[in-house]
């Protein structure tokens, strides 16, 4: 750990987590966007892992990449195209577990919100899809080129679903850490996910990192739903005092949607987790209109930046322990004074 992390692991003022690297900037999940996170000061990077049909774990939002690869404009994948129900959700479109590792490799990434973010979009179609491996051996790099130990807040995403096709993520990502020497407490590492049952499993296949639960603020996390049906607990059953409790046994620490910081109650929720021994992310911190609680907002343009300024400071002042930004050079500005 870098010397300014005490023994609770995290950074004093609040662990600064590029979201998907620096996506204010550049495509997300880029090794551009990535590299330019670590250059503007953030602590460390938050890849989204899914899996190949090969099984091979990429970095991707989500599974669906057609917002954010051109696979649009490969005719050879054509066919690939198809609907899919993903955690409840009816999805259109292309599917990494529907390709190789081979096949996407021939892709190329591009951002996600080009109305929103046309300067990031003028980097489109220019560098490939990250794989898990690549994503640690850039930070290793990172690491040495900046002096100091960089961290991963690594996200499994969709577990169930995968699972349900034959693919065990938390054994893939034990796969791929312990190769790259990450699964045994050498680096800053976090795992997180919205399933708490995929956090479980690795912890029992020995993987040394902080396990934190992704909570909405609604609904109802799908490896539940998938077990329990409409008896499933909730997110919000997860931040009462009862909830609280029996998290405080299971992870260590939670990461919430910003707008649960933002109402009424928000600095509670965080003395309340502290008390039980929970560290506290929330994400995301993005400056533009369109992303900005009400408060906030300045103008009727959705890609103007508001008052992200005085959101911010009104997360820090909650006491949470990490914050996932989309722009780490502004993030720094606000957080490090």
């Amino acid at each position: 750990m870098p010397p300014d992390v005490p023994p609770t692991g995290i950074p004093v003022p609040p662990l600064l987590i590029g979201h998907r690297g620096a996506p204010g900037h550049r495509p997300e999940h880029t090794a551009s966007s990535y590299r330019l996170a670590f250059a503007m000061g953030a602590d460390a990077v938050e890849p989204d892992v899914v899996a190949t049909a090969d099984g091979v774990l990429v970095i991707r939002h989500e599974n669906e990449i057609s917002g954010t690869t051109d696979v649009v404009d490969h005719p050879e994948f054509a066919d690939r195209r198809t609907t899919k129900r993903i955690d409840g959700e009816r999805l259109t479109g292309w599917f990494t577990e529907d390709f190789t590792w081979a096949e996407l490799a021939t892709l190329r990434c591009r951002e996600r919100l080009p109305a929103l973010r046309p300067g990031s979009a003028e980097f489109d179609d220019s560098e490939p899809i990250l794989r898990l491996t690549d994503l640690l051996a850039l930070v290793g790099e990172a690491s040495a080129e900046h002096g100091r130990e960089l961290g991963v807040v690594l996200e499994i995403k969709h577990a169930t679903f995968f699972a349900g096709i034959g693919h065990d993520l938390a054994a893939l990502v034990e796969r791929d850490l312990r190769a790259a020497g990450w699964a045994s407490g050498e680096h800053p590492l976090w795992i997180e996910s919205f399933e708490e049952t995929v956090l479980t499993r690795l912890r029992g296949r020995g993987v040394r990192g902080r396990s934190v639960y992704l909570l909405e603020a609604t609904g109802a996390p799908a490896d539940l739903v998938a077990r329990d049906g409409a008896e499933a607990s909730s997110y919000a059953d997860a931040l009462t005092p009862e909830g609280l409790d029996r998290l405080a046994g299971d992870v260590d620490g939670i990461s919430v949607d910003k707008a649960i910081l933002l109402r009424d109650g928000g600095a509670e929720l965080v003395q309340a987790a502290h008390a039980r021994g929970l560290d506290v992310f929330t994400w995301t911190c993005r400056p533009e209109n369109a992303f900005l609680d009400r408060r906030f907002r300045r103008g009727a343009r959705k890609a103007a930046f508001g008052d992200y300024r005085a959101e911010w400071e009104a997360i820090a002042a909650t006491g949470v322990d990490g914050v996932f930004v989309d722009h780490p050079d502004l993030g720094a500005a606000v957080l490090r004074r």
